[in-house]
């Protein structure tokens, strides 16, 4: 008989360098479906299927996903569905984020230009005020 591998609140977190109140809200939010055991159910036993739905999780916040979409695409992957639907959701919501990123990327360059240009005109008008002292 092969033993399954669990985790407490405690494991994930540290492993994931996370708060167990992040992990609770994961919880909540239908991420995480860990089992009740102890005196009425309070501690929570996360199998390895928890465990990789919460690095997936963390996968799709760093890509810029809400936790919504993160859960709707993770939960595609766990329905026994053809994964042509789940791949094509998965491209859309890259591709709307992408473009996101893209936009913040035009506006901080657009910004990195304008902070460069007023480093240029206090570099030259800090020379002339140099050079009049100089000359003084």
């Amino acid at each position: 008989m092969a033993t399954t591998t669990t985790y407490t609140i405690s494991d994930l977190a540290r492993e994931f360098d996370l708060t167990t109140r992040a992990m609770r809200f994961y919880e909540d939010m239908g991420l995480l479906q860990p089992e009740r055991s102890g005196p009425g159910g309070r501690n929570r036993v996360y199998s390895a299927r928890d465990r990789t739905r919460l690095k997936l999780t963390l996968r799709a916040k760093r890509l810029g996903l809400s936790l919504t979409e993160a859960k709707d695409i993770i939960d595609m992957y766990d329905s026994p569905r053809d994964t042509g639907p789940q791949l094509r959701k998965f491209l859309a919501v890259l591709a709307e984020h992408r473009a996101q990123l893209e936009e913040q990327m035009a506006e901080l360059e657009a910004n990195l230009d304008e902070v460069r240009t007023h480093e240029r005109e206090a570099r030259a008008l800090l020379a002339k005020v140099d050079k009049a002292l100089r000359q003084a």
